[in-house]
């Protein structure tokens, strides 16, 4: 690894399609896997592509029941591009005598290079390099180039481009028992060098078409070559045939548009196809474009750190860029108009079937303080699906808005009643959708980005509706105990995800989850304070719209003040009531029989035991609290409840559940990481690094293959901002309190707050704040708890 590439300098097929998941290129419209352009699907590769927000849902046959799912498209194929010499078999890197290989993905540029020399069965050398890239400035395009050299032989050179419609979703072997053909054929076509295809998803009539344009160079001039066209119903191709001599070498380009029909200011998707393709032009000058995107994309988003000596923080440049880049291409300036969310295995992947859950909690902050437009256009997809989510909670016999766990298409709740555990065999119940806790996320989300940019006009807009029926989902949720004088919330799923019930209790769910009472506190109280916010006219309106009393306000303050929370042992907030009931969990004997038991629930299923039984946990459940919000609003909600708060318990609590978690989601690491940046340096160092190899390690489970896991890999990002930089928002100031660990010595970074853009320079000795652009009298900071007013153009330096 170099500071800006991820290198492999060998083939290896076993490792060649968590490769490809890696090397994604994509734009925040759609993303294709870093697969051979000759490859296709099979045991080793995976080719596909994903277009943001296209779904189908399918019906499949599971026992004696009938169940549907909904997933995130894999649409045609645009990257065939193969070659054969004379009339040879098609180049197949399995089927020659690899003499090289070195594949990069350039993140800089957003570029997938591969090189390599081969030689075929009859002895002949040939050397091949190819390049892609997916356009970030013109969303709707993609190209590759590829040069042929022929070393030691002359012959007839046939180069074959495609447009494959003939694809099935078929990346997550979990799946492969359910319906897994999602598209219809529609039509191809050519015209001269212009190939096209159209195709249309079964259930959503989605329709996606591509147009492909491909030409030969020969010495920088193109070749005028007779064309053979082949046109099925799902698949079209061109055969390119010219004469090659010893030593000579040609160019392959292929520029590539896609369209679909839920594209704006569109009249018909295959025309507007051949269109973007008719005016792409070449492609240096579409490379140079991409260039210059990628360039301003990183110029505000980059996190530039400086390591010690140490090869192992040496390499965390490298990943902290790969995980900014697979961002940038899941969410770009390009989704900002798209009705998308983000998927948490990106636009990489099958996995999850492309639904939005609530890890937008850990890649929303990183976005907010850099380009917040991206954001915005996010929670617009949640805004969207407001009456869908007021339904789900009156069906449910409640008020207000309750969102999905799984969202898709239209935000009906796309949780699975079945899943299969991979361990046993065997399909088992899935009460996943009992995870409530996800309307506390979109509420955190909405609000922290209100706070990050003070964008009134979405707040009055979008976001106060959208808060106000959040709390008033919440505060249905809630029921009163008569004998505790507390309000209560029973039977749902915390972020633990193991825990879905009692043992002794044949109902799913679990009662006064503490991460989910105090949070529904928080969101409670916020919409009160958002209340307060509108102006007169504005807050009378909004509550005329919502039929909001003054009657139903009074009970949320009620409730914000006498939800309860139980604890145990030293003042330790229960994961859920009855949490000191459970059993402590053998985990040296459990490692001992399984060896990696990350994924605990599917091994003691397999056992015919269950997670309801222990105290063990997935991921961070109660520690969710810590991770975040600050000790002091942890404080203050303690109080508005009447409990007591101190540091000490804070670290018994954070000690407690560390100890008790399997570390089974890729998330963990990242909280308990971000947990003890301050209190335990060299730990949250151990466990960043952990974090790091979630996707480049393959880990936990080796299931990077099926789509990268973007919340950890923002969050790993967040953990040097927030954690190491020590960067936070507090009202209407930006609070900076540096606390770097022994193996980084700077971080250099840039932020945009309140329409201020501020340059950070963060060393061990100094702390550098440089104005870029102030969008009013002054940019307010705090560093190290002292209050500091800086103006435009001020660069200002203060003591480590």
């Amino acid at each position: 690894m170099s500071g800006w590439s991820l290198v492999f300098d060998t083939y290896d097929p076993p490792s060649e399609k968590l490769r490809e998941a890696l090397c994604v290129l994509g734009n925040g419209y759609f993303a294709t896997r870093g697969a051979a352009a000759e490859s296709d699907a099979n045991e080793v590769h995976y080719p596909a592509t994903y277009v943001a927000g296209c779904y189908n849902r399918l019906g499949s046959q599971v026992g004696d029941r009938t169940i549907e799912n909904e997933d995130f498209v894999n649409v045609p194929n645009w990257l065939p591009l193969s070659f054969r010499i004379d009339e040879g078999s098609w180049f197949q890197l399995e089927d020659v005598e690899l003499l090289s290989f070195r594949q990069e993905l350039d993140l800089r540029r957003g570029l997938l290079l591969r090189d390599l020399r081969f030689r075929d069965g009859e002895g002949r050398v040939t050397a091949l390099s190819d390049e892609r890239f997916v356009h970030m400035g013109r969303p709707h395009l993609a190209a590759q180039k590829r040069r042929i050299l022929a070393e030691n032989w002359a012959g007839r050179l046939t180069v074959r481009s495609a447009l494959d419609g003939r694809v099935i979703n078929g990346g997550v072997a979990r799946y492969s028992s359910l319906n897994q053909r999602h598209l219809a054929p529609l039509s191809t076509g050519s015209d001269g060098d212009t190939i096209w295809l159209k195709a249309e998803t079964v259930q959503s009539e989605v329709r996606i078409a591509q147009a492909a344009r491909t030409q030969v160079f020969r010495n920088g001039h193109a070749e005028v070559l007779p064309r053979q066209t082949t046109k099925e119903l799902s698949w079209v191709a061109q055969d390119l045939s010219l004469d090659l001599g010893e030593g000579a070498e040609v160019t392959v380009e292929k520029v590539v548009a896609l369209h679909s029909s839920r594209d704006a200011a569109i009249s018909e998707c295959g025309l507007a196809a051949r269109n973007s393709l008719a005016r792409a032009g070449g492609y240096e000058e579409l490379l140079r474009q991409q260039e210059e995107a990628w360039s301003y994309l990183w110029d505000q988003c980059d996190v530039d750190i400086d390591p010690d000596s140490n090869a192992e923080a040496a390499s965390v440049q490298t990943i902290l860029r790969l995980h900014i880049f697979h961002l940038l291409q899941t969410a770009s300036p390009n989704s900002r108009d798209l009705d998308v969310g983000i998927p948490p295995r990106g636009l990489h992947g099958e996995a999850y079937r492309g639904h939005i859950f609530w890890d937008e909690v850990f890649i929303f902050p990183f976005l907010n303080l850099r380009m917040p437009e991206i954001t915005r256009g996010l929670l617009l997809y949640r805004y969207r699906r407001l009456d869908e989510a007021r339904a789900a909670a009156q069906a449910a016999g409640l008020k207000g808005a309750m969102y999905p766990w799984q969202s898709g298409s239209d935000g009906r709740e796309e949780s699975q009643q079945l899943h299969l555990n991979p361990v046993s065999g065997r399909w088992i119940p899935d009460n996943s959708s009992l995870q409530r806790h996800v309307n506390a996320a979109i509420a955190y989300n909405t609000w922290q980005y209100y706070q990050a940019t003070e964008d009134f006009d979405f707040l009055w807009s979008y976001g106060a509706e959208m808060l106000l029926e959040l709390a008033r989902f919440w505060a249905s949720l809630a029921s009163y105990n008569d004998e505790l004088g507390r309000y209560e919330i029973l039977g749902v799923m915390g972020p633990d995800e193991y825990h879905d019930g009692y043992p002794d209790r044949d109902q799913p769910g679990l009662d006064n989850n503490g991460y989910s009472n105090v949070m529904a506190v928080w969101v409670i109280s916020r919409a009160m304070d958002v209340l307060d916010i509108l102006p007169a006219g504005d807050r009378k309106r909004l509550i005329e719209k919502l039929k909001l009393t003054e009657e139903e306000i009074a009970n949320w303050d009620a409730i914000s003040r006498k939800m309860r929370l139980v604890f145990h042992g030293d003042g330790i907030l229960s994961q859920f009531e009855g949490w000191d009931k459970l059993e402590e969990l053998d985990w040296e004997g459990l490692r001992a029989r399984h060896g990696d038991i990350r994924r605990l629930d599917r091994v003691l299923e397999a056992e015919g035991d269950t997670p309801n039984r222990y105290k063990a946990s997935k991921q961070a459940d109660v520690l969710m609290l810590y991770y975040l919000f600050s000790e002091d609003e942890l404080r203050s909600l303690f109080e508005r409840l009447g409990y007591a708060f101190d540091e000490a318990t804070v670290e018994r609590t954070i000690a407690h559940y560390i100890a008790r978690t399997s570390n089974g989601s890729s998330l963990s690491e990242v909280v308990n990481a971000a947990l003890q940046a301050r209190s335990d340096p060299a730990a949250s160092w151990r466990l960043f690094c952990d974090a790091l190899q979630t996707d480049v390690g393959d880990r936990p489970g080796g299931t990077t293959q099926e789509g990268i896991h973007l919340g950890a890999m923002v969050g790993s990002v967040d953990i040097v901002l927030r954690g190491y930089a020590g960067i936070e928002m507090r009202g209407d100031a930006l609070y900076i309190d540096p606390r770097l660990p022994e193996a980084i010595d700077r971080i250099r970074l840039k932020i945009r707050f309140r329409g201020h853009a501020l340059s950070l320079d963060v060393q061990r000795e100094r702390l550098a704040v440089a104005v870029e652009r102030c969008a009013g009298d002054a940019v307010k900071i705090s560093v190290r708890g002292q209050p500091h007013a800086l103006t435009a153009s001020e660069v200002r330096e203060f003591p480590g």
